[in-house]
């Protein structure tokens, strides 16, 4: 090969190394399976690839990087870039984002939820307390109210809930202590195992949760409207891997999360548009909680449990009456402007 072949083959290798180092790929720690409660990430990869030609993908493993209650530890040392977690996991790492957790908050729909969340998310204290895992708030997973589904007699009363045996995480848990349950935080992944052993009664979930983790399948009811809750699970980012896009990746993946949740809205919305229809098929008993019993639930429970969130935030200099009354406010003009 004469010297002008070598210095154009040495030519395209240089170039094709460069092209290489040019490319972004992150990975990214989910669990379980892809589902509604995923389908944002699985979306905002789809756009940044899109946006960046393909030099920005992602990864998304289920399970295979981390278990879910170990993924902000995992984002704190740069295992992966991209993770999903749930507060009540770990409610003394990411203390600010549990008044998202609060029982009986009002909110009634996804986007509302949205709105709450990215107001706490945009908190200084929010990301000043992420900052100390290397983690920045990316966006939210929206949940719905969580209901109940439970194994012999419904529970329809207070004194039913009275030693009820619940998997249910943070404020949620807290809820039902209020009222006499017996909450335990086993993971997502092992609530269909503990309610076939009998370790819970009753498990409460998100709907596209009872389908994906196989609760529904042990049920023989459901509460349509016991509404007690939910739990807040960000998405965060890796802040080193963030930091180290380039201004064109940084714009793709900011300008993405609310087409991302767009999506995942309009994706919920056709599973909730089904619930009754799964509900028939299995044969779980769709139970109404009479609004006296909800009164009683939301009084015994509501406002202890937010003081004490209250006092004990403050007590450890977290603006404690200030997110809340943030979750208030960004609620009323929601509610004002739907």
């Amino acid at each position: 090969m004469n010297k002008y072949a070598l210095g154009a083959l040495a030519g395209t290798m240089t170039c094709t190394f460069a092209l290489e180092a040019a490319a972004t790929e992150w990975n990214v720690s989910v669990w379980g399976k892809r589902r509604a409660f995923t389908e944002h990430v699985e979306k905002l990869a789809e756009l940044v690839s899109e946006k960046t030609n393909g030099e920005f993908t992602m990864n998304i493993s289920y399970g295979g990087l981390s278990k879910n209650t170990d993924n902000l530890d995992g984002i704190s040392i740069g295992a992966f870039e991209m993770a999903q977690f749930c507060a009540g996991y770990h409610a003394d790492k990411n203390r600010v984002i549990t008044v998202l957790e609060l029982p009986f908050l009002g909110v009634e729909n996804l986007e509302q939820e949205v709105a709450v969340s990215s107001a706490v998310y945009a908190h200084p204290a929010a990301a000043e307390e992420m900052a100390q895992w290397n983690a920045k708030l990316l966006m939210t997973s929206p949940m719905p109210q969580y209901n109940l589904v439970g194994t012999g007699e419904a529970r329809t009363t207070l004194e039913d809930f009275d030693g009820m045996r619940v998997r249910a995480t943070g404020g949620l848990g807290d809820a039902f202590k209020a009222v006499g349950g017996v909450p335990t935080s086993v993971t997502s992944s092992e609530a269909y195992q503990a309610m076939e052993s009998g370790v819970v009664d009753t498990v409460a979930f998100a709907q596209h949760a009872h389908l994906s983790f196989g609760t529904i399948n042990q049920a023989t009811w459901w509460t349509a409207n016991l509404n007690p809750g939910t739990v807040n699970c960000p998405v965060v980012v890796n802040i080193d891997a963030y930091e180290a896009l380039s201004d064109a990746e940084r714009e793709a993946l900011d300008s993405s999360v609310p087409e991302a949740l767009d999506y995942y809205i309009a994706n919920y919305g056709e599973l909730l548009k089904r619930w009754d229809e799964v509900l028939e098929e299995k044969g779980v008993e769709k139970v109404v909680i009479a609004p006296e019993v909800i009164a009683e639930f939301r009084s015994v429970a509501a406002d202890p449990i937010r003081d004490q969130w209250i006092a004990d935030m403050e007590a450890q200099g977290i603006p404690g009456q200030e997110l809340y009354d943030l979750v208030e406010s960004t609620l009323a003009d929601a509610k004002g402007g739907s």
